[in-house]
């Protein structure tokens, strides 16, 4: 219940953020907002202020920000999105995907402040010397492994151990063996009983990445920086992971990773909540990273794919075909929520 509710505040900021960038763009450029919406219809409730309905809609993975005009109707009426210059148009489009990044660029702030915890190796360096309350965790749990059918799960802490070497020496020099292993894992503690396998049965013989973390923490003004420059290479690396997600579907019809719907985000959501305020932080701009790339890229229904309607306007010199937007859109939205069906289904998978 407690990992629920958490999640659902978590989306309900991210959505927020997201569509208050389209929201107040618009406004300021002169156009009519008509709905500002959190989750998708069928309307719970709405409240009308001024011009705009602010609704509460039923499913609530999302929102929306509904824009007279926005799709392609009444060109003529002052204050309808298609009246408006194409470089207008695209800051509106673009506002929700900047809004999630800076949103990320204030959390990371935030956290480099109070304290964020990161990967430190194992070697002794200026970072390491100066990290505090270091510990060794775990970052990643093979499925089927004997880590995960021993309930590891991803933030837990091994205590007893100074570095991640010294887990991974331990676990190779007792292959075959039962191991004891004590685990800290949402504030309370608990010795783990495992059988590894013997080496010739394969590698990972726990199913675990084990890494050394500590917290560092900066003053204001240089977390300002380490925030941005943070946030900068978190995106970056988020983008380089979709061009080779995508690039592998596309060319080998083969996924690199598990893509995790609504019940997965909301789980690691829970597991990075239990282990404090600092990892939530973090997991939340590297959601709200994800989000912003996600939506840039130009497929239809998102985000980048209105992005690139107004390109091909641009070159052309005319707007698309209304009808035949609408229609690359909708079968664009079929496609997200049949993906978003998929991912759910394989999230149930793994619980079960």
């Amino acid at each position: 219940m407690i990992t629920a509710l958490i999640f659902i505040a978590v989306i309900g900021v991210l959505v927020l953020v997201h569509e208050w960038g389209h929201f107040i763009v618009a406004k300021r450029a002169g156009m009519k907002v008509e709905e500002f919406g959190f989750g998708f219809p069928p309307r719970l409730f709405g409240v009308k202020k001024g011009e705009t309905t602010y609704s509460i809609n039923w499913i609530p993975f999302g929102g929306f920000v509904k824009i007279y005009g926005e799709d392609g109707e009444d060109r003529n009426a002052p204050r309808s999105f298609g009246s408006k210059p194409i470089g207008t148009r695209l800051q509106v489009i673009v506002a929700g995907v900047t809004m999630n990044f800076l949103l990320a660029v204030f959390l990371l702030m935030l956290g480099n402040y109070i304290g964020i915890r990161v990967g430190i190796g194992d070697e002794m360096d200026e970072v390491s010397a100066a990290a505090k309350d270091k510990m060794v965790q775990v970052v990643s749990v093979v499925q089927n492994s004997p880590a995960d059918q021993a309930g590891l799960k991803m933030f837990d802490e091994i205590v007893g151990f100074s570095t991640a070497q010294e887990v991974r020496d331990y676990i190779t020099a007792n292959a075959g063996k039962e191991i004891k292993l004590t685990i800290r894992s949402d504030s309370q503690t608990e010795i783990k009983e495992i059988l590894l396998p013997a080496k010739d049965e394969g590698d990972g013989l726990l199913g675990i990445v084990p890494v050394t973390t500590g917290l560092l923490s900066y003053p204001w003004y240089e977390s300002v920086w380490r925030g941005t420059t943070d946030a900068v290479f978190l995106t970056g690396q988020t983008a380089v992971g979709y061009f080779q997600l995508f690039k592998t579907l596309l060319l080998k019809g083969q996924l690199l990773a598990d893509v995790s719907g609504p019940i997965g985000i909301a789980n690691v959501t829970g597991q990075a909540a239990a282990v404090g305020f600092r990892f939530l932080l973090q997991f939340v701009a590297l959601i709200s990273v994800n989000l912003a790339i996600l939506n840039i890229i130009p497929f239809p229904a998102l985000d980048g794919g209105r992005a690139l309607m107004l390109i091909i306007e641009k070159i052309k010199g005319s707007p698309v075909n209304q009808k035949v937007e609408a229609a690359i859109n909708s079968v664009g939205f079929a496609l997200l929520i049949l993906l978003m069906v998929y991912a759910t289904v394989n999230d149930i998978g793994k619980f079960f």
